[in-house]
């Protein structure tokens, strides 16, 4: 896992041990990068779930402004902030140790966001609450566009609930990134 293009680009990254965290493929984090391309200079992301860090990292090495990335758990805090130093752009990050819903209200101070990505694990289905919570907080920036990495075939019908519809979703093998808007 590398970083792929960018002020940073070809720095190795650390992931954090164990099944509990799926690192994002340096391929399908390149598509996904390409697909953004023009978003992503000067933008505020958010990177939900960050497991090692490697998409906000990814954002900020291609001109991101700032980004602010959250995951709850203590190891992979520790390889964001050693992946941010690698990097050398700790300056451009906030990271935010917290479990989501909590985490969504302290990163509104950072906020409104451009680009919000979300891994959540597949198992936790836990992806309405969090738009809910996106939305009570105004996290999202009129025009701005939310990206879920989730399962291949994955039930998407909480989105037609919700505030936000689909705009395009990229299919992989196993899993696909949806992207969503405000309707």
């Amino acid at each position: 896992m590398r970083v792929i293009a960018g002020v940073a680009r070809s720095v190795p990254l650390l992931a954090p041990e164990g099944e509990e965290t799926r690192p994002t493929t340096d391929r399908i984090k390149e598509t996904l990068f390409n697909i953004l391309q023009m978003q992503v200079p000067g933008c505020r992301f958010l990177d939900l779930f960050a497991g090692s860090g490697q998409m906000g990292i990814e954002a900020l090495s291609r001109g991101a402004h700032h980004a602010v990335l959250i995951d709850s758990g203590k190891e992979p805090a520790e390889i964001i902030k050693a992946n941010l130093n690698k990097t050398k752009l700790s300056d451009k990050a906030t990271l935010i140790q917290r479990q989501i819903p909590a985490a969504l209200f302290q990163a509104k101070s950072e906020g409104p966001y451009d680009i919000i990505f979300m891994d959540p694990p597949y198992s936790l289905h836990d992806e309405a609450e969090i738009l809910k919570g996106i939305d009570e907080y105004d996290l999202l920036n009129d025009g701005g566009v939310i990206i879920i990495e989730t399962s291949k075939g994955r039930d998407l019908s909480f989105i037609d609930e919700s505030i936000y519809e689909v705009s395009r979703i990229k299919t992989y093998k196993t899993n696909q990134h949806v992207f969503i808007n405000k309707k």
